[in-house]
């Protein structure tokens, strides 16, 4: 009864005095946003994923429409699309060891095959050389057994990346010309002469160099963009001209 009494007694109060009832109304409103504010916070975290897989694909388009920039003029301006980028997640990652792969959550199904390319928004991770229905494996570029064609941003001077087997964030890119001008913080980015990636994808930057034992080809130690310790979304590259360009150029040649 005494409750009753006291919540008509307030009700009173707040109608009849518009201070206290301006009071009530902020106090209503704040406590109502609060509320709200917590259940959009919730709201936005299981949103997350949606979030990110919509940033992932939007990133995707972006990239294939720097990659598919090339204009040839013949009769008139043409885009030349040569490429194909296909969104996946990192499903396992080794690099530790000498020869390091890493599982992508796509595969065959999704029309992945042997020899794509596989980069960040940083720079590259490695090459495909297996695949299942839902899976791929990569060759990371963290694998003794890794060969990619690279060049020196600046001078265009090309050779081939490999790693050494010691650090994970540093990789060698070799048989470049001594008459190369070489300097530390150099970019080092894709050549474009194989068919798996495009040109100019960075891959790192020049940590230090020195000759060969022959005193003729530089050897480059290139600080990784990428953090390869630390993989999740990636893009999978596909070169839609690889199938003619292999007939003209077959492997042995």
């Amino acid at each position: 009864m005494f409750l009753i009494l006291f919540l008509v007694a307030f009700m009173i109060t707040t109608q009849s005095h518009d201070y206290h009832k301006s009071k009530l109304l902020n106090s209503s409103n704040q406590i109502s946003g609060s509320i709200h504010g917590v259940f959009s916070s919730i709201g936005n975290y299981f949103n997350l994923k949606q979030e990110n897989a919509l940033l992932l694909e939007e990133n995707n388009r972006l990239k294939s429409q720097v990659f598919n920039s090339k204009i040839e003029i013949i009769d008139a301006l043409e885009f030349e699309k040569k490429f194909k980028l296909t969104p996946a997640l990192v499903n396992k990652n080794s690099y530790q060891y000498l020869e390091n792969y890493i599982t992508l959550d796509i595969g065959g199904d999704d029309g992945v095959k042997e020899d794509f390319g596989v980069i960040t928004s940083k720079g590259i991770v490695g090459i495909i050389d297996q695949t299942s229905s839902k899976y791929a494996r990569v060759i990371s570029i963290l694998n003794t057994k890794s060969k990619i064609n690279a060049k020196l941003k600046q001078s265009h001077h090309f050779g081939t990346l490999g790693w050494d087997g010691i650090n994970h964030d540093i990789v060698q890119l070799n048989d470049i010309q001594d008459l190369a001008e070489i300097a530390v913080g150099d970019t080092i980015v894709t050549s474009g002469f194989s068919y798996t990636f495009p040109e100019n994808i960075p891959i790192g930057a020049v940590e230090s160099y020195k000759l060969n034992d022959t005193k003729d080809l530089y050897i480059i130690n290139v600080k990784l963009f990428n953090d390869m310790t630390n993989l999740r979304h990636v893009h999978v590259i596909e070169n839609l001209d690889i199938d003619e360009l292999q007939t003209l150029n077959p492997a042995n040649e």
